[in-house]
């Protein structure tokens, strides 16, 4: 989405020229320092971007919170346009996950983020980077050391590889067999891999002797190199470095070890002796934030400008991150984790503002006029005042929108409408004879009327005080989906490119048996490089029996898998040539077909019987499609189609949606059921608990409402009139769509026209249900969505018998769960609560006994009594539970006490920390469906399993507990 075409009528707003030109040199007390008051939140990015669109250095944007930040960033974004070339126009400096004076190594891709803005600055090339206050008083490396650390290679140039190999540790890069993510680098033979944080790919420089023979970037997911590359550029791969050993040896020195329990001390110990020998070791990025020396800022160069959006949100911000480190670091202390005498974690805020007041152009923003100015113009007070306000809300009047803006366009106003839904406006307009351009990204110079496809967080009105400087200043109204439907979607960055086949090679391990489809079962030697027809080549080495060998290209890995099969028994290899493969293959299908014969005639009757066939996509489905607010994942679009084509087939359908949670299965059915909707079906989505039900409810709602489809939601949460009236309006054909529960299946439910039926977690219904929903199967299409299938439903589905789609690929920017198990420890419990709460986010505390359930919420008060904690449980009353979830949905409880009733499809993208008490006592398909209840957004998630202390577990409770905690990455578990 790209907004640029308006930054020329912003431009001419009154008080912006005036405002450009106090900032384009220091004043006369030596600094050029500004403030605009009275700026609303959501105009903020277009005015910055005005502001800052022709700025030849760069621009650092400090907000208060993080949550802030990433909206600024995407914004600015839109508003800003492309940047000529691969540089990004807006960098984003992210936060460290974790609490200060924790023990966790931050996350490789927010340590990359933070070193490109870092290295941004330095480069002084024209962007614009955006940090909350805490990831600014989080340090990092220093302007020096960032400039003695940087290597520049190229074709040609002498250079041991040892002495490169060496730099490469110095500068914080691990040493790994293949290079897949930034920050790693590896050596064979005469070649180097390394993955700069810088660059989009991986760099394979290749030696002659002491020379650089050849340097080219290479995919990390096929090892395979594209492109030369004539000059490459290798920057820090961390935030620390060894640079100056004797600054570090003073406050390491005077650590108090001696209070600390002896595997603690031995291991602090280990660390400092790697650190004084300038080691890259794995605890490297825990130090970090004591011994790195500078911060952002310290970066910013001469001539810049910095933004600073609301100083009492920075401020209070980084008190509030300093208290909570301060808190952290006694109870650590006291508990023997961490030494005495660390130096402090964070830059506090009297440093911070120090900086802030040293910088020569400094631009305040506030969204709250001054007292002294406001009453008349933009030219009273010092603050400068932007002729910026609220846009008006229509709240899905959706006709009232079209003829207000009618109206407005033939009176010479100006309007752009940013929107999911922008082609449904568009035919709004035109019925009211407005006609609007409708695109992706906004013309130039743009027309009275526009529509943009894109999502924006709030919409504004420019009024200038007085007559315009310009023809078109201050005729301009931006209005939203906040707006135009009463609900902001979030909204996700950009799909990065998913790298397939990593994880695979990752976790291949030598002599491990694998399984290559034409030639049967062996054994893995390794990766080794061969050269055929004068052709350099890497090839997986495996091992077959009687000594045969198979060298498989790495392009061709989808033709090998990892064996799989019973632990307690090896596998034989496969003899090549003798034809054993075949005929094991042949002994499979045959075996297959036995077992699958009983159930395929059971579903024979099934397959003569005819279905409805409807027809093809609408105009309005089309639309629907197009306001998906995120990006579709490659199975998400195939599940979505194999959906659509079954429904346009005469046979009824009966498909398996099957995909790990969090991986868009709602959206394939509610795209299904939009499709019988608009062909006058009616659909019935049946879900296992309430509260599931009213989530559904709620997001089917939200998606469909600018088209005409009525939805009810039928469960015990409603009172006994309203669900008369919604078994009536089933029956009269009224109602299009009803969500519901259990009470779906009673005997006085009848559908005038039912066409779709939708089980989402089948598993959860019992026998009695599944017969009735056999009968269902006869008449209409059914689709049934599952995370964990019983074997049953998931053997039919293999064997053909019922459809499947399955759906492996993680939505973009989802980041694996990192997932604990610890004996219940009241400090941990503070801890993860603490971390949550400090980013803005929510917290599930699971603890599945109702009669004890108070008795954990009252704990927990007294452990966090900042946090505002609330109970939700199946047995409360129906409003007082429909109260809680409401007021936990919409962010007004920070903490939700519960049952298991949040287990099945949940989805609350800022709830990203899950405590599971008691988790021993769960099964092992409950453990993974509550895990999957967070995690749901682009941030990191936790879960923490809990068992009672000194407790001996059950085998089994150990084996599940343990298969949660390996199945850590995006989609294991599945």
């Amino acid at each position: 989405m790209d907004l640029s075409a308006l930054l020329t009528i912003i431009d001419e707003t009154a008080g912006l020229g005036r405002l450009r030109e106090s900032l384009s040199g220091p004043s006369g007390r030596g600094k050029a320092a500004r403030a605009v008051a009275g700026l609303n939140d959501a105009a903020k990015p277009a005015a910055i971007a005005a502001l800052v669109a022709d700025e030849e250095r760069p621009v650092l944007v400090l907000t208060g919170r993080p949550a802030r930040a990433e909206v600024l960033a995407e914004e600015l974004a839109a508003w800003l346009g492309p940047a000529a070339g691969d540089a990004s126009r807006v960098l984003f400096f992210p936060e460290r996950d974790a609490l200060p004076y924790e023990r966790l190594a931050p996350d490789r891709e927010t340590v990359r983020d933070r070193l490109t803005a870092v290295i941004a600055l330095t480069e002084e090339r024209p962007c614009v980077i955006v940090s909350s206050a805490l990831a600014l008083s989080q340090r990092t490396l220093s302007p020096d050391d960032l400039t003695r650390s940087v290597l520049d290679l190229r074709p040609g140039q002498k250079l041991e590889m040892e002495t490169l190999l060496r730099e490469l540790a110095r500068l914080g890069y691990t040493m790994e067999p293949l290079v897949q993510e930034a920050g790693e680098a590896s050596r064979r033979g005469g070649i180097v891999d390394v993955f700069p944080p810088t660059e989009r790919a991986p760099l394979r420089i290749e030696f002659f002797g002491d020379e650089i023979e050849s340097i080219r970037s290479f995919s990390a997911s096929t090892q395979r190199t594209s492109k030369s590359v004539e000059e490459a550029r290798v920057v820090p791969a961390q935030e620390l470095l060894p640079s100056a050993a004797d600054d570090w040896l003073a406050p390491l020195s005077k650590l108090g070890l001696k209070k600390m329990p002896d595997e603690a001390r031995q291991r602090i110990e280990e660390d400092l002796t790697l650190l004084r020998d300038g080691a890259s070791f794995k605890e490297r990025g825990f130090y970090v934030q004591f011994l790195a020396p500078s911060t952002l800022l310290d970066h910013l160069p001469g001539g810049a400008l910095l933004v600073v959006d609301e100083d009492a949100d920075v401020q209070t911000a980084i008190e509030e991150a300093e208290a909570q480190g301060e808190a952290t670091r006694k109870e650590l202390e006291a508990a023997g984790e961490i030494p005495y005498g660390l130096p402090s974690a964070l830059e506090t805020w009297p440093q911070v503002r120090r900086q802030i007041e040293a910088t020569g152009r400094v631009l305040t923003l506030a969204r709250w006029a001054m007292p002294e100015d406001g009453q008349s113009g933009p030219e009273d007070g010092d603050a400068i005042r932007l002729p910026f306000t609220g846009s008006g809300a229509f709240a899905g009047q959706l006709r009232k929108l079209a003829t207000e803006v009618a109206q407005g366009v033939q009176s010479g106003r100006r309007f752009v409408i940013v929107s999911q839904q922008a082609e449904r406006l568009a035919e709004l307009l035109e019925e009211q004879d407005a006609h609007a351009t409708v695109g992706e990204d906004l013309v130039n110079p743009p027309p009275r009327l526009s529509l943009v496809q894109g999502s924006l967080h709030d919409g504004w009105k420019l009024s200038p005080y007085g007559p315009p400087s310009g023809a078109d200043a201050g005729d301009l109204t931006l209005l939203t989906d906040s707006e135009v439907f009463g609900f902001v979607k979030q909204r996700r960055a950009p799909p990065k490119k998913a790298v397939n086949r990593e994880a695979f090679l990752a976790d291949l391990t030598q002599g491990a048996y694998v399984v290559h489809i034409d030639h049967g079962i062996g054994r893995f030697a390794g990766l080794i490089r061969r050269t055929t027809d004068g052709n350099e080549r890497e090839y997986l080495e495996l091992h077959y029996a009687e000594g045969d060998r198979l060298f498989v290209p790495t392009d061709q890995l989808d033709r090998v898998s990892r064996y799989i099969g019973p632990s307690d028994k090896q596998p034989a290899p496969t003899r090549l040539g003798a034809g054993d493969w075949q005929r094991a293959k042949q002994r499979a299908r045959r075996a297959v077909a036995a077992l699958a014969k009983e159930l395929l005639q059971l579903y024979a009757s099934r397959e003569v019987m005819p279905g409805y066939a409807y027809p093809p996509d609408s105009a309005w489905q089309a639309e629907l499609d197009a306001s998906f607010p995120y990006v579709e994942t490659s199975d998400q679009l195939a599940a979505i189609s194999a959906v659509k084509r079954d429904m346009e087939s005469p046979r009824p359908m009966d498909r398996l949606v099957c995909g790990d949670v969090g991986y868009g299965k709602t959206e394939v059915a509610l795209r299904a059921a939009f499709k019988a909707v608009m062909d006058g079906r009616q659909v019935a989505v049946l879900v296992p608990t309430t509260v599931l039900a009213q989530q559904h409810f709620n997001t089917f709602r939200e998606r469909l409402a600018a088209f005409p489809v009525r939805i009810e939601v039928l469960s015990r949460l409603r009172s006994h009139a309203e669900q008369k009236r919604i078994v009536e309006s089933l029956q009269q054909g009224t109602t299009d769509i009803v969500i519901g529960t259990h009470r779906l299946l009673q005997k006085d439910i009848r559908f005038q026209e039912l066409g779709l039926v939708v089980i989402d977690e089948e598993q959860r219904f019992g026998v009695a249900n599944k017969e009735f929903l056999k009968e269902m199967r006869r008449e209409v299409d059914v689709l049934t969505l599952s995370a964990t299938p019983i074997p049953r439903t998931l053997y039919m589905a293999l064997g053909g018998i019922r459809d499947m789609s399955t759906m492996e690929t993680p939505p973009e920017d989802r980041l694996p769960i990192k997932t604990y198990v610890s004996q219940t420890d009241d400090r941990l419990i503070r801890e993860a609560i603490a971390r949550e709460l400090e980013r803005g986010g929510q917290v599930y505390f699971v603890h599945n006994r109702v009669h004890s359930i108070e008795m954990i919420a009252s704990k927990l008060r007294d452990l966090v009594p900042e946090a505002r904690i609330d109970i939700g449980h199946g047995q409360m009353d129906e409003r007082e539970l429909a109260r809680a979830m409401d007021d936990f949905t919409h962010g007004r409880t920070d903490v939700l006490v519960c049952t298991t009733i949040i287990e099945s499809g949940l989805d609350i993208p800022n709830v990203n920390t899950i405590i599971i008490n008691q988790a021993d006592r769960l099964g092992l398909a409950q453990l993974y469906q509550l895990r999957g209840r967070v995690g749901r957004g682009a941030h990191r998630a936790y879960a923490y399993l809990l068992y009672e202390k000194n407790k001996r577990l059950s085998e089994t409770a150990k084996a599940r507990l343990q298969t949660i905690f390996e199945a850590t990455e995006l989609g294991a578990g599945f």
